[in-house]
């Protein structure tokens, strides 16, 4: 029963990771590869550090693999979330088919910072240049 538990737990992360890099190959632009590869990747290493606790069925073993996911999930978000800022912010295009940029005009290039707004309250200020420029 253990080695069906493991052997599942493998083909499983194998799949997602397959996805991840799949997502990454096909996906248009970096904000939409970064997501591909954040969620399936962190889940497909999750499934594969769960199926290396399974088989050796030891508590260092299974410690170690569930630290690990727990980091991988605290800071696989994080990194993601940083680098896609880090490429909007030096000007990486967004794809054609993206329907809408929400940060679009929110962005000032002039003295790097972020105005957060209340959409129902204010409105978009003209005057900040937009990413695309």
């Amino acid at each position: 029963m253990q080695e069906v538990l493991t052997a599942g737990l493998m083909v499983g992360g194998a799949l997602f990771m397959l996805v991840a890099a799949l997502g990454v190959l096909r996906m248009p632009d970096l904000f939409l590869r970064l997501s591909a590869s954040t969620k399936a990747s962190s889940f497909g290493s999750g499934l594969i550090l769960l199926a290396a606790a399974a088989h050796f069925a030891d508590t260092g073993v299974t410690s170690r693999a569930v630290a690990t996911i727990v980091f991988l999930l605290l800071t696989t978000p994080i990194a993601a979330h940083m680098l896609g800022r880090a490429g909007y912010f030096v000007g990486v295009k967004l794809s054609d088919r993206t329907v809408i940029d929400e940060l679009a005009y929110q962005y000032d290039l002039r003295t790097h910072r972020l105005a957060s707004r209340n959409p129902a309250t204010t409105t978009v200020e003209t005057d900040s240049v937009s990413p695309e420029s």
